[in-house]
């Protein structure tokens, strides 16, 4: 039996990320590119807002801002954001029926059916089933695959709206092709959040602006608010420089690493932890969703390890290996 997937209240933000079946490195830039265009149709259709992301040759990460189930929705508003998967002659067709039966005096069907789109809408879990399923669809008749492209059931991770976590977090994400080895500095890399808003702008740009409003709310401009976002991705040349066997021969210790070296290893809280933030904010998390946790556990929070984290905690406490060096 699966475990219930933990989830906020209200606007929430979260970080996803799945795995090609068998960790196979099948995407390639034709399908980075097909992913990243569907990845913002179904953000269209399903009303969440995509904060930052990277695909890699065998994973993907997405943070998202899903906001709070709307009361109602009005027909006008329900054909645009279907407008994003769905052709025009079905939407039309759709419309037609709804008109039909409101014209009969059953309103109450046409809620019903305008219902088989609407539960689809600013949920997490429904996002990332329709854009899963839909990569699989494409890819499975591009090479004649069959079965699932996704190794399992996607993972993710509640994420406090707030500097110290979100600020972390982000960053992560476009950092992975970093930790890859594939580019020194993200924005050379056309597949994560940051790379895309430098070079093309548009909705990756308006994603990294959100996420300097919720940080810290610098972003008086597109340009002022990827200088802000910047500074937390710790690129600079020479202020934070320092060696991978450094970085190795800490962890090997036991010691601590300050947070522009943990940017750069791989940190199993921002995967597994299921829930990430301050002590409170994990602590509401924990009582809210109390039933998922043993009879035996009395509080939530869990500190991070091996790492200067400034007070940050997950919901699991992770004792393999939380932190440790990228295989390139």
């Amino acid at each position: 039996m699966r475990k219930a997937r933990i989830k906020g209240v209200g606007t929430c933000c979260y970080h996803c990320m799945s795995r090609i079946v068998h960790r196979r490195f099948l995407i390639g830039d034709t399908e980075k590119e097909f992913f990243l265009r569907l990845m913002r149709r179904v953000a269209g259709f399903c009303d969440v807002r995509v904060l930052t992301y990277a695909f890699l040759d065998n994973h993907f990460h997405i943070l998202l801002e899903v906001p709070e189930r709307e009361e109602m929705i009005e027909d006008a508003e329900l054909f645009r954001r279907m407008s994003f998967l769905y052709e025009e002659k079905t939407i039309d067709s759709f419309a037609n029926e709804l008109a039909e039966w409101r014209a009969k005096g059953r309103a109450d069907i046409a809620e019903k059916l305008k219902g088989r789109y609407l539960y689809r809408m600013h949920d997490l879990s429904e996002f990332m089933k329709t854009f899963k399923q839909r990569c699989t669809q494409w890819y499975n008749r591009r090479t004649g695959m069959t079965g699932t492209l996704w190794e399992a059931r996607f993972k993710s991770v509640l994420v406090e709206g707030a500097q110290d976590a979100l600020a972390p977090m982000s960053a992560y994400i476009d950092l992975n092709p970093v930790r890859a080895g594939i580019v020194e500095d993200p924005k050379d890399y056309r597949f994560c959040g940051y790379g895309e808003a430098v070079s093309k702008g548009g909705l990756a740009a308006d994603g990294i602006r959100r996420l300097t409003e919720l940080i810290d709310a610098d972003c008086s401009s597109t340009s002022r608010a990827l200088e802000s976002y910047r500074k937390h991705l710790y690129i600079e040349d020479g202020e934070h420089s320092f060696s991978a066997e450094e970085t190795a021969e800490v962890l090997a210790s036991g010691g601590t690493l300050p947070l522009h070296q943990l940017l750069r290893c791989r940190v199993r809280y921002f995967s597994d932890g299921l829930v990430l933030g301050g002590r409170l904010f994990v602590e509401e998390v924990y009582q809210a969703t109390r039933s998922l946790f043993g009879g035996r556990r009395r509080s939530g929070p869990r500190p991070l390890r091996q790492g200067e984290w400034g007070g940050l905690c997950a919901i699991r406490d992770l004792r393999r290996a939380p932190i440790s060096m990228p295989s390139v």
